[in-house]
């Protein structure tokens, strides 16, 4: 798998395909929510992957998936049939088979997919524009920033920054990585379900459609093992807090409609939200209550001169970096405007690389703690800066119509 150089796009840790918005989700059936398609190896993942139902499925002796007829019925409407996606036909990417709309959004879990060695194979998917692209953002754009070098977090990163994690998914390119955040359900105080990251990390945009086995690993790689020590890691090693599998996700409409692998269309919107499921249940627990924390989410987003610092978090995975270390980079904001009728983005100096996109960026918020105030979008091909949306009404929609998806009792 490659990446592609990120100019002006999300940097997320690893991300591999595109990063870019799609459009606020729409009341739907989540059909995700109900199907875990398990490849039921001994230890190892045997590739003979068995189906196996959830709530409203069982199995049968034979290994065959039983589902409502219903529920498979509308799968079939999609195009997928879901004995077939398990084994594999979810690698055809026909562009009369790759979901696009809002309501379109299915991820069947496929447990075991996401092995060790899968996550670390996994590319950036980044995209961006030129330096020249920049052009006619006079009286908009504050100067460059200087370049700040990204920091290590020490170890453990959840003893430290506990919201951040990876998410992972698959593109027509390859398997893919990105950054995201932990974030807290107005729907559900303290249990929250919610992953922030940027909409180029589960959509591809005016191109594409829905990215697919898209998951969120929390804290990967905790004990910032280097690349060397991560050969042969076990599962427990790299996601000590379980695999995570979206069963809905959302992002802006200007995303679905806009975005690009390059030119920053979109990138004002390149923002989306996770719902998410552990891939192995049993607990019981809520994301949040798993790793014990989930950060508000700032829409009333001040403007750059009454922001005096940002903390950006990412798992950059261009060189010189290897996507297996969380980073952070510190700065006050400055402005960066792609078009004039669009929002204006913050914009700081960092060394972060592609793979960092979708990392969230925390601000003090209006109750003088830390909040969620962007999320990476862009940045050159060449690193010293990074760029992400403010977030403001059309974020908040987002963010409101996947929290009330799953208010219900």
């Amino acid at each position: 798998m490659r990446s592609e150089p990120l100019l002006l796009t999300a940097r997320g840790e690893g991300e591999k395909v595109a990063r870019r918005r799609t459009s606020p989700v729409l009341a739907a059936v989540a059909l995700a929510s109900v199907l875990a398609l398990t490849a039921t190896g001994c230890g190892s993942g045997d590739p003979e992957a068995n189906a196996q139902a959830s709530a409203s499925a069982a199995s049968e002796g034979d290994g065959k998936i039983t589902i409502p007829d219903d529920i498979r019925d509308r799968l079939k409407e999609h195009g997928i049939d879901v004995d077939k996606w398990k084994d594999g036909a979810w690698k055809n990417w026909d562009r009369d088979d790759w979901l696009r709309e809002a309501q379109d959004y299915i991820n069947p879990v496929i447990e075991g997919l996401w092995d060790p060695d899968r996550m670390q194979g996994a590319e950036d998917p980044d995209r961006g524009v030129q330096e020249s692209d920049l052009s006619g953002d006079q009286g908009v754009t504050d100067p460059e920033p200087t370049p700040v070098d990204a920091k290590a977090v020490s170890p453990t990163y959840h003893d430290n920054v506990p919201e951040a994690g990876k998410v992972f998914f698959d593109s027509p390119e390859g398997t893919m990585v990105c950054s995201a955040t932990v974030v807290a359900d107005p729907a559900h105080p303290g249990r929250s379900n919610l992953v922030w990251t940027a909409g180029h990390c589960v959509h591809a945009g005016r191109t594409g459609g829905w990215y697919r086995n898209i998951a969120f690993v929390p804290s990967y790689n905790d004990q910032a093992l280097s690349a060397a020590e991560l050969a042969g890691a076990t599962e427990d090693e790299l996601a000590p807090y379980g695999v995570w599998w979206a069963d809905w996700a959302g992002t802006s409409d200007q995303w679905i409609a806009q975005g690009g692998p390059t030119g920053g269309e979109g990138a004002p919107y390149d923002f989306a939200v996770i719902h998410v499921t552990p891939e192995k249940g049993g607990s019981g627990k809520s994301l949040e209550e798993t790793v014990g924390s989930a950060l508000p989410v700032h829409f009333a987003a001040p403007a750059v001169p009454r922001v005096e610092s940002i903390t950006v978090d990412g798992y950059p995975a261009a060189a010189p970096f290897d996507g297996e270390t969380l980073y952070q980079c510190q700065d006050r904001p400055g402005r960066l405007s792609i078009n004039a009728s669009d929002p204006t983005m913050y914009r700081i100096g960092c060394t972060m690389t592609g793979g960092s996109s979708g990392g969230g960026w925390v601000a003090t918020g209006a109750d003088g703690e830390p909040a969620l105030v962007s999320n990476t979008s862009i940045g050159p091909v060449n690193a010293g800066w990074l760029a992400g949306p403010r977030l403001g009404e059309v974020a908040k929609g987002v963010y409101d119509s996947v929290s009330q998806k799953f208010a219900g009792p």
